[in-house]
């Protein structure tokens, strides 16, 4: 056993990776860390097939894949650093208004609606630099709901599901009237505080209210570096945050600095309108307010203001626990009504982990094709790619639903994703591709797509019992796989068979399979089906 080993025994055991360690479906573990006896050590190790497989004293066998153990110094403390949630400054693009001269980051509803690839552009941006604006949503009271409904939920306030910024004659916040508002964060006497703002610009004809955007981690990063007693001052110091009004009364302790246990800068939270009295000793107040005036003047540093004036239809999505906002004053005459809500980043961080998820599923089906699918098709004259892309073509003529359209193009996958292959299946060794191609997409695809993969090749069995003219046209090659895969059915399982509720879309995939053999027949390669098959993940 090499000896890097036995100083990760629990870890090793605690992370195993099998069914009687995992849920299959959820990963979650299925055992406590009391469940495992105190002296547990390694009995045996072996290497093979490019995987570590464990015995361990209690007699239990644990396999894990040739990059499961990490490096022996630990982590590394990087942006994309495994204990790193991605909320600090190292999973962060820290800037200022310069970094944007060509630019922001963009983009148009329509596209981000349609386009995951987009979609998921806007939220890396939103999770990198903090924010992105969004072009032509609909200037329509409450439309603001819907853009936070496409990456997470709606926190609902003491301001409402969505909130009005515009001049109100009974106002409860600055926000609601015409003034001038410095840098801030919004809410910081909540806690937990919403993690993200939109605002959605439905009118802006006003003279003024213009907006600006500020890097707080940046700001503070350069107290940091320009002052580290008095950064190190705010981080410690807790900070009384209040708001009150007839309804409501909040408050937060806490610091306009928030670090991790690594001492990185995972959170800012600045707003002087919301600052209650602070009770400090004495000797204590003067370098506090030193401290907390130096951070401000350096949030009001020309260079780290983003100046930017939203229009109609502008809806811009930001890290309300980073960036600061701000907008100058404005004439009260001219009409600037926004509307905002609330939302939470680990709702935009799942939406955009899903995306990504399913883009690398894309880009390994994709590899498939153009891989192992460029090989023979169980003897026939096209390739194993060519095959089922013509299968896909044909369903798309036919005018068939999406879901079949994609059962018909991966309905084959399972023989190159289990441990029998296609050219395993032709020496008579049946594979059981069916269930095996439909067990694997199952991970992204729901039944209406997996259930006919799944009954294709029964679908071929009946089909045999039910129309003797379909088997006497079949090839010599399908002739022969029928034979491996069990041949005919019975008139009982024809009629078992028929009874099934997926059974007329499997027959239907599979009258496309068998013609789907033409070396002639020009048809549009894996591509020009990724936008169908990304829409059908999402459903």
């Amino acid at each position: 056993m090499p000896d890097t080993l036995a100083p990760r025994a629990f870890w090793l055991r605690d992370n195993c990776p099998c069914a009687e360690c995992r849920d299959p479906r959820s990963g979650q573990k299925l055992f406590q860390i009391t469940d495992l006896p105190e002296d547990l050590t390694i009995a045996a190790s072996t290497e093979a097939d490019g995987a570590l497989e464990l015995l361990w004293s209690d007699g239990h066998r644990s396999r894990y894949p040739a990059d499961f153990l990490p490096s022996p110094a630990g982590p590394a403390d990087s942006a994309a650093g495994p204990t790193d949630d991605r909320r600090t400054e190292h999973g962060k693009r820290l800037w200022q208004a310069a970094d944007f001269a060509a630019g922001i980051p963009e983009a148009d509803w329509s596209a981000y609606q349609a386009d995951p690839a987009e979609r998921a552009a806007v939220l890396r941006a939103v999770q990198r630099f903090g924010f992105a604006v969004l072009r032509g949503v609909p200037a329509e009271p409450g439309r603001v709901l819907a853009v936070a409904e496409t990456f997470g939920f709606v926190r609902r306030t003491n301001y409402g599901e969505l909130f009005d910024v515009r001049v109100e004659p009974n106002p409860n916040n600055l926000a609601f009237t015409s003034a001038a508002i410095a840098p801030h964060t919004d809410n910081p006497y909540r806690d937990p505080v919403p993690t993200l703002q939109l605002l959605h610009c439905l009118e802006n004809a006003a003279e003024g209210g213009d907006s600006a955007l500020v890097d707080g981690f940046r700001a503070a990063a350069l107290l940091r570096a320009e002052a580290p007693a008095d950064f190190a001052l705010l981080t410690r110091t807790p900070v009384p945050f209040v708001f009150r009004d007839r309804d409501t009364e909040l408050r937060a302790d806490r610091p306009l600095i928030d670090t991790d246990p690594r001492g990185r800068i995972r959170e800012v939270r600045f707003n002087n309108r919301s600052i209650e009295r602070i009770e400090l000793p004495e000797a204590e107040l003067a370098p506090f307010y030193a401290a907390y005036r130096r951070f401000a003047e350096i949030t009001l540093r020309p260079e780290l203001q983003l100046a930017f004036r939203l229009g109609p239809g502008d809806c811009v999505v930001f890290d309300n626990t980073r960036l600061l906002h701000a907008r100058t004053a404005f004439a009260q005459q001219g009409a600037r009504h926004l509307q905002g809500c609330y939302a939470d980043l680990d709702g935009l961080n799942s939406t955009l982990a899903v995306l990504d998820r399913r883009a690398a599923a894309l880009d390994l089906l994709q590899e498939l094709f153009e891989g192992e699918g460029a090989a023979e098709y169980l003897g026939e004259r096209v390739t194993q790619a060519e095959h089922m892309l013509q299968a896909a073509a044909l369903a798309q003529r036919a005018g068939a639903a999406d879901e079949l359209v994609a059962a018909a193009l991966l309905h084959d996958v399972g023989h190159f994703t289990g441990v029998v292959t296609g050219r395993q299946l032709m020496q008579g060794q049946d594979n059981r591709h069916s269930d095996t191609g439909a067990d694997w997409l199952a991970q992204w695809f729901g039944p209406a797509v997996t259930e006919p993969i799944r009954l294709h090749v029964a679908a071929k069995r009946y089909l045999c019992t039910v129309e003797p003219a379909y088997r006497a046209a079949l090839s010599e090659a399908s002739e022969y796989t029928l034979q491996v895969q069990g041949g005919p059915f019975t008139a009982a399982q024809a009629a078992d068979f028929a009874a099934l509720p997926g059974a007329a879309d499997a027959v239907a995939v599979r009258r496309w399979d068998d013609a789907a053999k033409d070396p002639e027949l020009d048809v549009p390669g894996f591509a020009a089906y990724r936008p169908l098959l990304a829409a059908l993940m999402a459903r």
